[in-house]
C-alpha cells in the first residue's frame, strides 16, 4: 500500500496511536509522510493531557511554534512549582518524569542546623541541597500524588545523593527503603556507600555483623541494593517501584536507618526522582 495515497488527516490519526519514536522514524519514508508525521494532530496526542497545567507551573515560560517542538522542549528537565521540582518527558514514550527537590522531602530534623545544613551546590539543578552534618537517626521521605504521573505504567523511585570524602557512619548498617501506594507497600534494604572494591564490600559486611549481630561472627550473604552512578554525576539509590493505575493515590517513598546508634555524616541530598521503569 502506498502511504502517500492516504489522506493527510487519516494518516495523522493513525500515527497518533503509535509513539514519538515511531513517528520520527516513519517521517523518513517520504516528504508527504513527513508532513503528516510532524503535524500538531499527531504530537498533541503524545503530550500529556494536562500539559497546559504543567506549562503554567514552569518557573521559566517556554517559547514554541508547534506541538512537536513543545514535546522535545519538554524532554529536557524544567523547573516547576517555584523551582522545587523538575518535570520532563521521556523522548521514546512521552511518559512523565519528576524530580522532587530536597525542600520537597520530609527529612527528620532537617531544620536543626546542628544536624543538617541547607546550602547552594553548584552541581545541583536546584537552588539548594540538604547536607548531613552529623546525626544518628537518618530518615528521608517524600510523597507525590499518583495523578501527577503517567497512568498504567510501572514507575521507579530513586534517592539522589552525593558522598563527601569525609563521609562516615553511613554504611555500617544497611538502610531500609520502601515505596507505599495506598495499601500496597514494598520494602527492601540499600547501602549508603560508593562501591569501590570487593575488599571494601567484605569490610562492610564484617562491620555490619559486629553491630547488628554481635553474638554471631559468621558472615551473612547480603543481597542489598548498592548505589548507582548517574549520567549527571550524582549517585542514585533505588527506593522501590510501583504500578500506577491512575486516579489520585498518595505515593510515599522513604529511606531510613534508625536502628544503629552510631553517628553518620557527609551525605548530600538533592532529591527523589520518579521515572518510568525501563523494560
Amino acid at each position: 500500500m502506498n502511504l502517500d495515497l492516504l489522506p493527510d488527516d487519516c494518516f495523522a490519526h493513525i500515527l497518533s496511536f503509535t509513539s514519538p519514536i515511531d513517528a520520527c522514524r516513519i517521517s523518513l519514508v517520504s516528504s508527504a509522510v513527513r508532513i503528516s508525521a510532524n503535524s500538531d494532530n499527531v504530537w498533541q496526542k503524545f503530550l500529556p493531557s494536562d500539559y497546559q497545567d504543567i506549562l503554567s507551573r514552569l518557573l521559566h515560560p517556554l517559547v514554541y511554534y508547534s506541538s512537536k517542538e513543545l514535546f522535545f522542549r519538554l524532554c529536557n528537565p524544567h523547573l516547576i512549582d517555584g523551582g522545587n521540582k523538575t518535570f520532563s518527558l521521556e523522548k521514546s514514550s512521552g511518559k512523565k518524569r519528576y524530580v522532587l527537590s530536597a525542600r520537597e522531602l520530609n527529612i527528620t530534623w532537617a531544620e536543626n542546623p546542628l544536624f543538617w545544613t541547607w546550602k547552594p551546590f553548584t552541581e545541583s539543578r536546584f537552588s539548594e541541597v540538604a547536607e548531613l552534618r552529623t546525626i544518628w537517626w537518618l530518615e528521608i521521605g517524600g510523597t507525590i500524588n499518583s495523578r501527577m504521573l503517567s497512568p498504567n505504567i510501572v514507575y521507579e523511585a530513586y534517592l539522589i545523593v552525593k558522598f563527601f570524602d569525609r563521609a562516615y557512619g553511613l554504611d555500617l548498617l544497611p538502610s531500609k527503603v520502601s515505596v507505599e501506594v495506598g495499601h500496597v507497600k514494598s520494602e527492601g534494604t540499600a547501602w549508603l556507600r560508593q562501591y569501590e572494591s570487593k575488599k571494601q564490600w567484605l569490610e562492610t559486611i564484617w562491620l555490619s555483623n559486629q553491630i547488628e549481630a554481635p553474638r554471631s561472627r559468621a558472615f551473612r550473604r547480603i543481597e542489598e541494593r548498592v548505589p548507582g552512578k548517574r549520567e549527571d554525576g550524582w549517585i542514585e539509590i533505588k527506593l522501590g517501584h510501583f504500578y500506577n493505575h491512575g486516579g489520585a493515590v498518595e505515593v510515599k517513598m522513604c529511606l531510613k536507618e534508625v536502628t544503629g546508634t552510631h553517628l553518620k555524616g557527609g551525605l548530600v541530598v538533592e532529591g527523589i526522582e520518579l521515572r518510568p521503569k525501563q523494560l
